[in-house]
């Protein structure tokens, strides 16, 4: 049994996998991709990803999200928000990477049908998923919340404060241009 700081106790040792020889398929290998890539290297992950059109990278290109997450151990979703990539993480997509692959998203949550893969965790068509963003934030679909094998964030992968102050410098410049000329350097348009 594992007992925490406050001895509380919560079952026996599950042993984990190394990441040697393991493959993290990338879906949208932008400039955060990149980053990813480089901080996985080290652990010796063999690196795979899909985009619209392929990089000259010296990793492997796939056409299709599902053929990545075919070949694929750990699939790590970096796409942005809206239509075009509204539920595209669906049902077949979860049929692949298997019961021992791993599925994590940092991009956008609404790019994920919830219900897709909350049924690949419950019936261990997959063996976990970490997830940093939810379609409906802040609120986590109610049965994420029960499974053992979900690593559930709230939305903090850019809770640092270089990128918070960067953020934050982005509104300044933004409000400047605006008075200045009336364009903004990053505009959002809601669908």
């Amino acid at each position: 049994m594992l007992t925490d700081l406050c001895g509380t106790r919560h079952g026996p040792l599950v042993f984990g996998h190394s990441l040697a020889d393991k493959t993290l398929g990338i879906i949208d290998l932008g400039r955060i991709g990149e980053a990813v890539v480089h901080r996985a290297l080290p652990f010796k992950l063999k690196i795979a990803y899909h985009n619209r059109s392929p990089k000259n990278l010296p990793y492997r290109y796939y056409s299709s999200i599902n053929e990545l997450a075919e070949n694929s151990d750990i699939l790590l979703c970096m796409l942005p928000g809206g239509d075009e990539t509204r539920g595209i993480i669906n049902e077949p997509v979860f049929q692949y990477p298997g019961p021992d692959g791993i599925f994590i998203n940092v991009g956008r949550g609404s790019s994920v049908d919830d219900q897709a893969l909350i049924s690949a965790l419950t019936a261990n068509k997959i063996a976990g998923a970490g997830l940093d963003v939810y379609a409906s934030e802040p609120l986590v679909p109610a049965p994420l919340l029960d499974l053992d094998n979900v690593i559930l964030l709230p939305h903090v992968g850019s809770a640092i404060v270089e990128t918070r102050r960067e953020m934050g410098n982005l509104v300044i410049k933004n409000l400047e241009s605006y008075f200045e000329n009336g364009l903004l350097l990053t505009e959002v348009h809601q669908s």
